[in-house]
């Protein structure tokens, strides 16, 4: 058999360099969340998984099981996707967090209260309820981001808002309508907090005087 040539040992050469260039991007992992029976389940996913397939995450993914009481604050700069069937896990794992890619799968038939959710610097939602009716996927770009985004960070419960400048509140309840997935902004919200006196978080995380927020209703 002939050896290659020197032009063809050149090119297998770039095509190996280039094809392992491209792997570590091509694997790059993504992390899914899913609740169930008291349990929380954290999984890093090289590849998408059809939702609420927990038998297929569980055997496609790395996956170790979370106690609820042992949720630890957190935040996500890349994609993160959580199933679930109740908002009290989905609470304690996203509520004061930052996110900034996020998809919700309501994998339960269940009714949702009307209670919201706190999410620092979310750039795009996508939602799912494929498990409770049959719907399209919906999604919604909050915002586009901007040089203050990068300087955002994790947000801490006893800190309250001071690191984060883009505040999302979801309205859960969203998940039992038909209707499109809406939001409205306000931008510089410090001058503007005391038209909303019933509302809870600001109780809790007073805003500050001195600085400037966009917050974002989602419902």
């Amino acid at each position: 058999m002939a050896l290659p040539s020197g032009r063809s040992l050149l090119l297998i050469g770039a095509l190996g360099i280039f094809a392992l260039e491209c792997f570590p991007r091509a694997r790059r992992n993504s992390t899914l969340i899913f609740t169930k029976e008291n349990t929380i389940r954290n999984c890093s996913c090289s590849a998408d998984i059809r939702d609420c397939d927990y038998s297929l995450a569980n055997l496609m993914c790395s996956c170790k099981t979370v106690l609820p009481f042992a949720v630890e604050q957190t935040s996500y700069d890349d994609h993160l996707t959580i199933w679930f069937t109740d908002t009290t896990a989905l609470g304690l794992l996203l509520n004061f967090t930052q996110v900034r890619d996020l998809k919700l799968s309501l994998c339960s038939a269940t009714t949702l209260p009307t209670e919201y959710l706190a999410i620092c610097g979310l750039k795009r939602l996508r939602i799912n309820t494929e498990a409770k009716r049959p719907s399209p996927e919906q999604s919604l770009l909050i915002h586009d981001g901007g040089e203050s985004e990068s300087s955002e960070k994790p947000v801490l419960p006893h800190e309250g808002w001071q690191n984060c400048m883009y505040i999302s509140f979801l309205d859960m309840a969203l998940f039992n309508r038909n209707s499109s997935l809406k939001s409205y902004s306000i931008e510089n919200f410090a001058s503007t907090a005391n038209n909303f006196p019933y509302f809870s978080y600001f109780k809790t995380f007073p805003i500050l005087s001195n600085k400037s927020y966009i917050v974002t209703f989602i419902y």
